[in-house]
């Protein structure tokens, strides 16, 4: 009980640093997210939030089992049963609607590239980088754009990339590329994921257990 707790404890402090940090830390990343810079800040609360909770819900266990307080025990098992099921529930949606991640995206790509590239360093940067990686033009492909001259990784050439020579190149934009890199990392956010809930239904197991035993023992 006390080693699950511990690690219940540590992923709650981990929610809140990471919380903490991207609140902290608003700049760049709130404005690649522009239209959905308010979503952004409060999921960042809600991360820091959550890891709180965690944090509170793995020492009530710790007490609990130590005192051998049948109602801490009973609280732990009540709280953890019901973020076991909003894991579930979060999960099932994110199933259920795979293409909304691809959607946010592209809006948020779309806006990013008329907005900030260019005109932005950190910006121009990060898609230069990406594209460059990738071997890929802008989010759907050159036409992303604005102006005469497009980056230099939309023309196989090495001479200054105009809108034909684009054309000519063919180089594919990289939305596919990228939602192919994020579903690479939704399959170990899936992992963690199924780890935390055997972690929670071991750990509902155990404060369970301990409280049958201390039933019979008052009994």
């Amino acid at each position: 009980m006390l080693i699950l707790n511990l690690l219940i404890s540590v992923a709650g402090l981990t929610l809140v640093t990471a919380g903490l940090w991207a609140v902290a830390n608003e700049g760049y990343f709130l404005r690649m997210l522009a239209p959905f810079s308010r979503r952004a800040v409060n999921a960042s609360i809600l991360c820091a939030t959550l890891g709180a909770g965690l944090l509170v819900l793995g020492l009530l266990g710790c007490s609990g089992a130590v005192r051998g307080n049948k109602c801490l025990l009973l609280a732990f098992f009540s709280v953890l049963a019901a973020v076991f099921v909003a894991n579930v529930a979060s999960g099932v949606v994110v199933l259920a609607y795979p293409s909304l991640a691809e959607e946010i995206l592209q809006v948020v790509a779309s806006a990013t590239l008329r907005e900030d590239y260019g005109s932005d360093p950190l910006a121009t940067a990060v898609w230069n980088a990406t594209m460059g990686q990738l071997a890929c033009c802008g989010y759907s492909g050159f036409a992303d754009f604005p102006g005469p001259l497009v980056p230099p990784p939309c023309c196989r050439s090495p001479a200054p990339c105009g809108r034909r020579g684009a054309a000519r190149s063919g180089v594919p934009g990289c939305s596919r590329a990228i939602l192919r890199v994020l579903a690479q990392h939704a399959n170990v956010v899936g992992g963690v994921t199924v780890g935390v809930g055997a972690l929670e239904i071991a750990a509902m197991m155990v404060s369970m257990f301990l409280y049958c035993q201390l039933e019979k023992q008052a009994s």
